[in-house]
């Protein structure tokens, strides 16, 4: 079993990947091999709502970029992700939400690849900000049928200089409590694979008719 954590953060070393790092460190501890993917410096084009994903049906982005499609794989045959985050103006950072909504977008275009896998969204923040930017990568997971993992207090770290959210003690042992509850969770769900709800045809309804 393997969980992938995708780095949002222009900063390989910063305090979202020591997050981050800290979530794998829980969850290789229970037995669960982890994979990290680093995005943030990386040149990644938005969704053009091209349509052509759901087209050629092939689990890739018609845009041929740098590291969207050569991580996809990794990203869809794991067993859960977890996504973390910089905070940039209440928001997640730029290049993650590029590759997020290409990534999304095309797991659903290829009949729901992220569905039912086990997910956490992370955040790491100077002062301000934090909820909103927790939230919106939550709507990811809960869009696509995925179970979300928890803490003991929302996902999230605070710090300013790279490694200083080693500091806030509540904030890293939250990171550690996240991977041990998620590392329950991908078990538990690879244990019930076979009663799992079935996928079911969506409905589209659109508000302007």
């Amino acid at each position: 079993m393997k969980v992938v954590t995708i780095n949002g953060s222009p900063k390989k070393n910063g305090n979202t990947a020591t997050a981050l790092d800290a979530v794998s460190a829980a969850l290789r501890e229970n037995g669960i091999e982890t994979e990290r993917i680093d995005i943030g410096t990386r040149a990644i084009h938005g969704c053009i709502a091209c349509g052509k994903c759901f087209e050629m049906k092939n689990r890739r982005c018609i845009l041929d970029d740098d590291i969207l499609n050569a991580t996809l794989e990794t990203v869809y045959t794991a067993d859960g992700i977890v996504v973390g985050s910089p905070v940039h103006y209440a928001g997640i950072g730029g290049a993650l939400k590029s590759y997020l909504d290409r990534a999304f977008f095309v797991a659903a275009a290829n009949g729901g690849l992220f569905r039912h896998k086990a997910a956490a969204g992370i955040v790491a923040v100077r002062r301000g900000g934090e909820v909103a930017a927790w939230d919106q990568l939550n709507k990811y997971f809960t869009i696509s049928e995925m179970f979300m993992a928890s803490s003991h207090y929302w996902n999230m770290v605070f710090g300013h200089a790279p490694g200083e959210c080693k500091d806030d003690g509540e904030g890293m042992q939250g990171m550690q409590i996240l991977g041990e509850n998620l590392a329950w969770l991908v078990k538990a769900l690879a244990a019930g694979k076979e009663s799992l709800p079935p996928a079911r045809e969506k409905i589209m309804t659109n508000f302007i008719r």
